[in-house]
Protein backbone atom coordinates (compact mmCIF):
# COMPACT_ATOMS: atom_id res chain seq x y z
CA UNK A 1 0.00 0.00 0.00
CA UNK A 2 2.52 2.52 1.12
CA UNK A 3 -0.10 4.80 3.20
CA UNK A 4 0.99 6.06 6.38
CA UNK A 5 -1.86 6.57 9.29
CA UNK A 6 -1.66 9.69 10.90
CA UNK A 7 -0.38 8.61 14.84
CA UNK A 8 -2.76 9.97 16.82
CA UNK A 9 -4.55 8.53 20.36
CA UNK A 10 -7.61 8.03 20.80
CA UNK A 11 -10.06 7.92 23.82
CA UNK A 12 -12.11 4.85 24.25
CA UNK A 13 -15.31 4.17 25.69
CA UNK A 14 -13.65 3.31 29.09
CA UNK A 15 -12.02 7.00 29.59
CA UNK A 16 -8.31 5.19 28.47
CA UNK A 17 -6.18 5.78 25.70
CA UNK A 18 -5.12 3.99 22.51
CA UNK A 19 -2.38 4.34 20.50
CA UNK A 20 -2.13 4.84 16.45
CA UNK A 21 0.59 2.79 15.27
CA UNK A 22 2.04 1.11 18.10
CA UNK A 23 5.44 -0.01 17.95
CA UNK A 24 5.71 -3.82 17.56
CA UNK A 25 2.12 -4.46 17.20
CA UNK A 26 -0.21 -4.49 13.61
CA UNK A 27 -3.03 -2.46 14.46
CA UNK A 28 -6.77 -3.48 12.89
CA UNK A 29 -8.54 -0.38 12.74
CA UNK A 30 -12.40 -1.03 11.95
CA UNK A 31 -15.15 1.16 11.51
CA UNK A 32 -18.42 -0.25 12.22
CA UNK A 33 -21.64 0.97 12.12
CA UNK A 34 -23.72 2.70 15.25
CA UNK A 35 -23.82 1.52 18.89
CA UNK A 36 -26.40 -2.13 19.14
CA UNK A 37 -26.17 -2.33 15.53
CA UNK A 38 -26.86 -6.49 15.16
CA UNK A 39 -24.51 -6.92 12.06
CA UNK A 40 -21.58 -5.38 14.38
CA UNK A 41 -22.52 -6.68 17.22
CA UNK A 42 -22.56 -10.55 15.73
CA UNK A 43 -18.99 -10.21 13.76
CA UNK A 44 -17.67 -8.15 17.09
CA UNK A 45 -18.89 -11.70 18.73
CA UNK A 46 -16.25 -13.70 16.88
CA UNK A 47 -13.27 -11.39 17.03
CA UNK A 48 -13.92 -12.02 20.82
CA UNK A 49 -14.16 -15.33 20.72
CA UNK A 50 -10.63 -15.81 19.47
CA UNK A 51 -9.03 -12.44 21.04
CA UNK A 52 -6.39 -14.79 22.69
CA UNK A 53 -5.63 -15.93 19.21
CA UNK A 54 -5.93 -12.53 17.36
CA UNK A 55 -3.39 -10.63 20.10
CA UNK A 56 -0.59 -13.78 20.05
CA UNK A 57 -0.15 -12.85 16.14
CA UNK A 58 0.49 -9.10 17.67
CA UNK A 59 -2.91 -7.92 16.40
CA UNK A 60 -4.35 -5.08 18.48
CA UNK A 61 -7.88 -4.11 17.50
CA UNK A 62 -9.46 -0.95 18.02
CA UNK A 63 -13.31 -0.52 16.69
CA UNK A 64 -14.81 2.76 15.87
CA UNK A 65 -18.65 3.31 16.08
CA UNK A 66 -20.29 6.66 14.71
CA UNK A 67 -22.00 6.61 18.06
CA UNK A 68 -21.47 8.54 21.45
CA UNK A 69 -19.43 6.52 24.32
CA UNK A 70 -22.21 7.05 26.23
CA UNK A 71 -24.55 5.02 23.73
CA UNK A 72 -20.99 1.99 23.44
CA UNK A 73 -20.93 1.76 27.10
CA UNK A 74 -24.89 0.65 26.62
CA UNK A 75 -24.06 -2.10 23.67
CA UNK A 76 -20.91 -2.64 23.69
CA UNK A 77 -18.98 -2.30 26.56
CA UNK A 78 -17.83 -5.64 27.34
CA UNK A 79 -16.04 -6.43 24.41
CA UNK A 80 -12.16 -6.74 25.13
CA UNK A 81 -11.28 -4.31 22.52
CA UNK A 82 -10.34 -0.62 22.41
CA UNK A 83 -14.21 0.81 21.43
CA UNK A 84 -14.14 4.39 20.30
CA UNK A 85 -17.09 6.71 19.65
CA UNK A 86 -16.77 9.20 16.60
CA UNK A 87 -20.04 10.74 16.06
CA UNK A 88 -18.98 13.53 14.25
CA UNK A 89 -17.80 11.08 11.93
CA UNK A 90 -14.14 12.46 12.01
CA UNK A 91 -12.32 9.63 11.17
CA UNK A 92 -14.97 8.46 9.16
CA UNK A 93 -14.09 11.31 6.64
CA UNK A 94 -10.72 11.41 7.02
CA UNK A 95 -10.21 7.90 5.92
CA UNK A 96 -12.98 7.58 2.99
CA UNK A 97 -15.75 5.54 5.14
CA UNK A 98 -19.26 6.00 3.91
CA UNK A 99 -22.82 5.74 4.32
CA UNK A 100 -24.95 4.65 1.34
CA UNK A 101 -28.26 3.04 0.66
CA UNK A 102 -26.19 -0.23 -0.62
CA UNK A 103 -25.31 -1.02 3.07
CA UNK A 104 -28.79 -2.37 3.71
CA UNK A 105 -30.20 -2.90 -0.20
CA UNK A 106 -27.27 -4.74 -1.00
CA UNK A 107 -29.13 -8.50 -1.89
CA UNK A 108 -25.38 -10.29 -0.29
CA UNK A 109 -26.37 -8.44 3.34
CA UNK A 110 -29.16 -10.42 3.76
CA UNK A 111 -28.00 -14.02 5.09
CA UNK A 112 -25.93 -11.56 7.62
CA UNK A 113 -28.67 -9.49 8.81
CA UNK A 114 -31.23 -12.37 8.83
CA UNK A 115 -28.10 -14.50 11.14
CA UNK A 116 -27.45 -11.15 13.42
CA UNK A 117 -31.30 -10.35 14.36
CA UNK A 118 -31.93 -14.31 14.96
CA UNK A 119 -28.71 -14.06 17.54
CA UNK A 120 -29.74 -10.68 18.93
CA UNK A 121 -33.15 -11.10 19.72
CA UNK A 122 -32.12 -14.20 21.74
CA UNK A 123 -29.92 -12.27 23.57
CA UNK A 124 -32.61 -9.76 23.92
CA UNK A 125 -35.24 -11.96 25.32
CA UNK A 126 -32.69 -13.56 27.90
CA UNK A 127 -31.17 -9.78 28.69
CA UNK A 128 -27.73 -10.39 27.84
CA UNK A 129 -28.09 -7.65 25.61
CA UNK A 130 -30.35 -4.21 24.77
CA UNK A 131 -32.66 -4.62 21.99
CA UNK A 132 -30.62 -2.41 19.08
CA UNK A 133 -32.36 1.32 18.69
CA UNK A 134 -34.70 2.09 16.19
CA UNK A 135 -33.36 5.44 15.55
CA UNK A 136 -29.69 5.14 15.73
CA UNK A 137 -27.78 8.52 15.58
CA UNK A 138 -25.92 8.93 13.06
CA UNK A 139 -28.57 6.14 11.23
CA UNK A 140 -28.34 2.87 9.45
CA UNK A 141 -26.76 3.23 6.25
CA UNK A 142 -23.58 2.75 7.58
CA UNK A 143 -20.74 0.32 5.76
CA UNK A 144 -17.95 -0.50 7.16
CA UNK A 145 -14.24 -0.50 6.59
CA UNK A 146 -11.03 -2.15 8.11
CA UNK A 147 -7.63 -0.99 8.00
CA UNK A 148 -4.67 -2.74 8.96
CA UNK A 149 -1.37 -0.78 10.29
CA UNK A 150 2.28 -1.52 11.01
CA UNK A 151 3.97 -0.67 13.78
CA UNK A 152 5.76 1.86 11.39
CA UNK A 153 2.00 3.60 10.68
CA UNK A 154 2.40 2.03 6.98
CA UNK A 155 -1.24 0.99 6.34
CA UNK A 156 -0.38 -2.87 5.49
CA UNK A 157 -4.48 -3.37 3.76
CA UNK A 158 -7.58 -1.56 3.67
CA UNK A 159 -11.25 -3.43 3.11
CA UNK A 160 -14.08 -0.75 2.15
CA UNK A 161 -17.20 -2.93 2.93
CA UNK A 162 -19.66 -3.23 0.41
CA UNK A 163 -22.85 -3.85 2.04
CA UNK A 164 -23.10 -3.49 6.27
CA UNK A 165 -21.60 -7.46 6.55
CA UNK A 166 -19.01 -7.28 4.36
CA UNK A 167 -15.55 -7.16 6.21
CA UNK A 168 -12.56 -9.47 6.95
CA UNK A 169 -13.59 -12.61 8.97
CA UNK A 170 -11.31 -13.64 11.59
CA UNK A 171 -9.22 -15.78 9.09
CA UNK A 172 -9.21 -13.62 6.55
CA UNK A 173 -7.57 -11.04 9.36
CA UNK A 174 -5.22 -13.56 10.57
CA UNK A 175 -3.97 -14.57 6.76
CA UNK A 176 -3.43 -11.14 6.11
CA UNK A 177 -0.67 -11.06 9.28
CA UNK A 178 0.74 -14.82 9.33
CA UNK A 179 3.55 -15.39 7.24
CA UNK A 180 2.87 -17.42 3.93
CA UNK A 181 4.36 -21.19 4.87
CA UNK A 182 7.74 -22.11 3.56
CA UNK A 183 7.87 -23.62 0.88
CA UNK A 184 10.24 -27.19 0.73
CA UNK A 185 12.51 -26.23 -1.86
CA UNK A 186 13.65 -28.90 -3.88
CA UNK A 187 17.14 -30.67 -2.78
CA UNK A 188 19.73 -30.13 -5.68
CA UNK A 189 21.22 -33.51 -7.26
CA UNK A 190 17.77 -35.23 -6.26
Amino acid sequence: MGDRFTARELETISGGKVRIPEPGLTVHLQFRRFAGCPICHLHLRSLARRHEELKAAGLQEVIVFHSSAEELRTYEGALPFAIVGDPQRRLYREYGVEAAPRALLNPRVFGGLVRALVNGFGDFFTGRHPAPPVLPAGGRLGLPADLLIGGDGEILAVKYGEHADDQWSVDELLALVQPAPARPQPVPGQ
